[in-house]
């Protein structure tokens, strides 16, 4: 029997506003240091507390739907989703059924167009605090209230690692758009897999109805990294495949992943939609007039990831990983891109004529390199590399190394010392006495005394012995302390070993 996996995706993400969804409460995304600390009498829901739609939560989910091509829908409104949980201290969630904000769009992973049903706004809950060995649990209402977007896709995804990617991009564009930060380790982005399994055969099949010609769904709660979507999927399929394989049925569920184990779990049958008995909130007026505020919006989105993946390929003429790297970071992007433009200004009078695309590359080769290993080294995990160094700085930096003014173990001690101290590199250059030397004069003596120690590799030279220059230029590079201009030196060498 030849199987498919059939997997669709609901993905939420805390959106990053200044207070709540439904009242004036503090943003703090639950994660405030002392629980309970931002909630009202709204989010807590006090008899007689009336909700008030943020204003700001409804502009980000909509810029979201355009950038994810989906139909701004002009009329909406809010409902009520109810179940009991501890957490949850209405008994109800504020959140959105058959009206949402936006539907039927697309987001493109490695050329497949993966359907997006809807993106929709509703309320984050509060959490449960479990403590090891107690016998009950504490409810932190901090995150009570945050707003939240939720984001369906239709089963249009394959296989485990392009559900990865499609969270990847996901969370990318949310970055670039700047409506939510989309930490999946600080619980401000959560995916949800629902996955079956069908006979390939069915693919073809006359049948009318989409249920029809798809297998029995399962849903994978709460996953927290992309690393977890994936692994938990490639579970479930191979699971899936075993109980078909048996001749026996697979059970319409929720199940969770067990990271130890490497396997999910079954957790309770799933819930239907008429489980929760959808009403609408009667407490909020409905949303109308949202194409025209969708109009208004078009024009605060920025470049896209795509878009900057195939803009940076051409105009800077960048390997594709090192276009994603720069890609895969807003503000390294941004960052080099100001570089650039700095190196452009200089490039205009410059003598000799400099070439951008190599300048823009030995930019790109320390940015993505010598930048995260001088951070490691100084144990410094979080940083914004424009306060330790401006784009300014870096392209005179850039300038450095291109005009050979330091040499390669030069550059690295130079650019840790910017690093550190935010210092112009020409002053470091001088105070550190960190200048390259080319000129012949001043390494003539060190050649000089290099051949006189070293007369048997001179000869083994001389007589055509090629690999024998570079342990040649290495003697002098450690006589001049690392100093001389290694290639005017592998010249000097060759000219006086004829």
């Amino acid at each position: 029997m030849k199987l498919e996996s059939v997997i669709g995706l609901e993905i939420h993400a805390e959106l990053k506003t200044k207070s709540k969804m439904f009242c004036s409460c503090s943003n703090g995304f639950g994660l405030e240091k002392e629980p309970n600390q931002n909630i009202c009498e709204v989010c807590s829901a006090q008899p007689g507390a009336l909700p008030v739609i943020n204003e700001e939560a409804v502009k980000k989910v909509l810029k979201t739907a355009l950038a994810l091509n989906c139909k701004i829908n002009d009329f909406s409104k809010f409902d009520r989703k109810n179940y009991f949980y501890p957490d949850l201290p209405k008994g109800y969630q504020i959140s959105q059924y058959d009206q949402p904000l936006s539907s039927d769009g697309f987001l493109k992973i490695s050329g497949e167009k993966i359907r997006i049903t809807r993106i929709h706004l509703e309320e984050d809950t509060g959490k449960l605090v479990h403590r090891p060995g107690a016998d009950f649990s504490l409810v932190d209402l901090n995150r009570a209230g945050v707003p939240l977007m939720e984001l369906v896709t239709e089963p249009d995804i394959r296989s485990a690692s392009q559900a990865r990617q499609f969270c990847q991009e996901l969370q990318l564009i949310l970055r670039y758009l700047e409506v939510s930060d989309a930490d999946m380790e600080k619980g401000q982005m959560r995916c949800e897999v629902n996955i079956s399994l069908r006979e390939l055969k069915a693919q073809n099949s006359k049948l009318k109805t989409e249920e029809k010609r798809l297998g029995t769904k399962v849903e994978i709660k709460n996953l927290n990294s992309f690393r977890v979507v994936e692994r938990s999927i490639d579970y479930e399929i191979k699971r899936q495949t075993e109980v078909l394989e048996r001749g026996e049925k697979i059970i319409q569920e929720t199940r969770g992943w067990d990271d130890i184990k490497g396997e999910t779990f079954s957790q309770r049958a799933k819930e239907e939609a008429h489980d929760y008995r959808y009403f609408p909130e009667p407490d909020l007026p409905p949303l109308s007039g949202l194409n025209l505020l969708a109009e208004s919006l078009k024009k605060e989105i920025p470049e896209l990831p795509a878009q900057k993946r195939e803009r940076f390929a051409k105009e800077y003429n960048l390997p594709i990983g090192d276009v994603e790297i720069l890609v895969s970071n807003p503000e390294s992007a941004s960052y080099f891109e100001e570089t650039v433009s700095e190196l452009k200004n200089w490039a205009k009078t410059a003598e000799p004529k400099i070439d951008i695309d190599k300048a823009g590359k030995i930019t790109v080769n320390y940015l993505i390199t010598e930048i995260p290993r001088i951070a490691n080294a100084l144990s410094i995990a979080d940083y914004a590399l424009r306060d330790k160094i401006s784009p300014e700085n870096f392209a005179e930096f850039t300038k450095a190394v291109w005009q050979g003014a330091v040499s390669s173990s030069g550059a690295q001690t130079l650019l840790k010392e910017m690093f550190v101290s935010g210092a112009d590199p020409s002053h470091i250059i001088a105070e550190k006495d960190l200048g390259q030397v080319s000129d012949e004069e001043e390494l003539n003596s060190a050649i000089s005394e290099v051949l006189s120690a070293n007369p048997g590799p001179a000869e083994e030279y001389k007589k055509g012995k090629e690999n024998v220059l570079m342990f040649l230029v290495g003697k002098v590079m450690a006589q001049t302390r690392g100093k001389a201009n290694p290639q005017v030196v592998a010249e000097m060498l060759k000219k006086k070993l004829k």
